[in-house]
């Protein structure tokens, strides 16, 4: 059995050492969009359109990571607060709040070299001109802080009830590594097996993400090709199933 770290077994077992604090509304309010963010003062829909393609901004500032995927650890920015439960409960049920959310994954996507295609299905591929994808994949390989930020935004949106959204992200990568050579880094590959596969609650949509990324591990000559991402994500869309044949 794999030995997870510490944060992702946390995560797994929902963090039950921690409390709930109704006196800590920040992620309520800023997902709201009545609170602005510190230490850049910004509300979410303005972060969303002000600071989509500017890479320098989303590369070099570090507070808003925490603002835009909010989970339930402390991070590096202390002038943002964990997820209160009670806030997860009443965001959850907001369909402005979880179109934020998505547009929140959607600029992070863009700042990857990578676009979503799909909301409904996850599906996820690189993005289109004018965009630069292979600069944006290039400061991916090269910038190791994101890997960090994206175990975060995995579990968030983990959290918020948008798992398909993490199947389509891993599987896309694990494409562009198999098929195409892409994204394909020690770095990249440490922090996807150990980290950002596991960053999904539904065990058997783990297990088969793992499973696969193994088989493309082994070097036996399988290649997970843009076909086979695609039949994954419908068969998931189709019957709640990555696999064929999971009971």
């Amino acid at each position: 059995m794999q030995n997870l770290p510490a944060d992702v077994q946390e995560f797994l077992d929902r963090y039950p050492d921690t409390r709930d604090d109704k006196n800590l509304t920040d992620n309520l309010e800023f997902y709201s969009n009545t609170k602005r963010c510190r230490p850049d003062n910004l509300r979410i829909e303005e972060i969303h359109e002000r600071w989509l393609g500017d890479y320098d901004k989303l590369e070099y500032k570090h507070g808003y990571i925490q603002w835009l995927f909010p989970i339930r650890e402390y991070g590096m920015n202390y002038e943002s607060q964990p997820l209160q439960l009670h806030e997860l409960e009443t965001l959850k049920q907001d369909p402005d709040v979880i179109n934020r959310i998505v547009s929140s994954y959607t600029l992070m996507l863009d700042f990857y070299g990578m676009r979503l295609v799909s909301p409904e299905n996850g599906e996820v591929d690189r993005s289109l001109p004018p965009r630069n994808y292979a600069a944006r994949y290039k400061n991916l390989v090269r910038s190791s802080h994101n890997y960090l930020r994206i175990s975060r935004i995995l579990k968030c949106l983990s959290e918020f009830g948008l798992e398909r959204l993490n199947a389509g992200f891993l599987l896309h990568v694990l494409n562009e590594q198999s098929e195409s050579k892409e994204l394909n880094t020690q770095g990249i590959r440490s922090s996807m097996d150990r980290w950002w596969a596991n960053c999904l609650r539904n065990e058997e949509e783990r297990a088969w993400i793992r499973a696969t990324i193994a088989k493309v591990r082994a070097g036996d000559g399988f290649i997970f090709t843009r076909e086979l991402y695609q039949q994954a994500l419908k068969r998931r869309n189709d019957s709640g199933k990555l696999g064929e044949g999971e009971s």
